[in-house]
């Protein structure tokens, strides 16, 4: 009695080790007496026992965290950077075969890579030019990876750990250009005002009436004023005509 029992536990591991599930993400990669035998899409999938292996692989999109790296721009700068890197496999048996642990691979290249082009730009560069950065490095890494059956989607640079000094000369440049820039507005005011008053002047220059004119309208807002008494310059071009006829008299 004991035998069959030994027989249908030794069946039911065999049928279990040589079934196996494959799901909608991945992809299975069979491996017959350590050759490459190919790979197997999703469901439900049979595999010799002892003769085959099967190892799966996901093809979903990894995002993953690259260390903070300590970098000296090219302007000798120490800043800290950190990103984020996408990328996710398309070639199943090259993951397997080419590399022995793409995602540890991937993680090193890209924390080298982010020194090394870091490296190369000024700092100015760095903090005003992140998305072209960001496009050199997913190049870099994307080429770099291919061997080993990853794409690379996407490099996002996710921090600039700038040092305390160096914060405070940034601060203190950009005060410095926010009073530029106020004063250069200030001396367009001035300009602009200046021009407006010379063109009025040249106005008035030319019509003799509009002088008067803007000599009764000074009257009529000082009149509206709640002052008692009112000082004021009488022109004597208003009265010349009358000076005139009483000196023919």
């Amino acid at each position: 009695m004991i035998y069959p029992v030994i027989v249908l536990v030794l069946l039911i591991l065999i049928l279990t080790s040589a079934i196996k599930v494959v799901y909608e993400y991945e992809r299975g990669v069979i491996f017959r007496l350590g050759r490459f035998s190919g790979v197997k899409g999703p469901g439900l999938r049979l595999i010799i026992p002892i003769v085959d292996k099967l190892m799966k692989i996901s093809l979903r999109t990894v995002a993953m965290d690259v260390a903070p790296q300590d970098v000296i721009t090219k302007d000798n700068v120490s800043v800290k950077v950190n990103a984020v890197i996408y990328f996710r496999v398309v070639s199943p048996e090259k993951s397997i075969i080419e590399v022995e642990n793409y995602l540890y691979a991937t993680s090193q290249l890209a924390q080298t890579s982010l020194r090394s082009v870091l490296g190369q730009s000024e700092l100015d560069e760095l903090l005003a030019h992140r998305e072209s950065i960001n496009q050199h490095l997913q190049e870099i890494l994307d080429r770099q990876t291919d061997p080993w059956g990853v794409k690379v989607s996407n490099v996002e640079i996710k921090h600039v750990d700038l040092p305390v000094e160096m914060q405070r000369a940034m601060a203190r440049q950009a005060e410095a250009e926010r009073e530029r820039r106020s004063k250069v507005i200030h001396a367009e005011g001035e300009f602009q005002a200046a021009q407006k008053l010379t063109d009025a002047a040249e106005i008035i220059a030319s019509q003799p009436g509009a002088l008067q004119l803007r000599y009764l309208q000074t009257l009529t807002e000082i009149a509206a004023e709640n002052s008692s008494t009112v000082i004021f310059p009488f022109p004597v071009d208003l009265v010349k005509p009358f000076l005139s006829k009483f000196n023919q008299n």
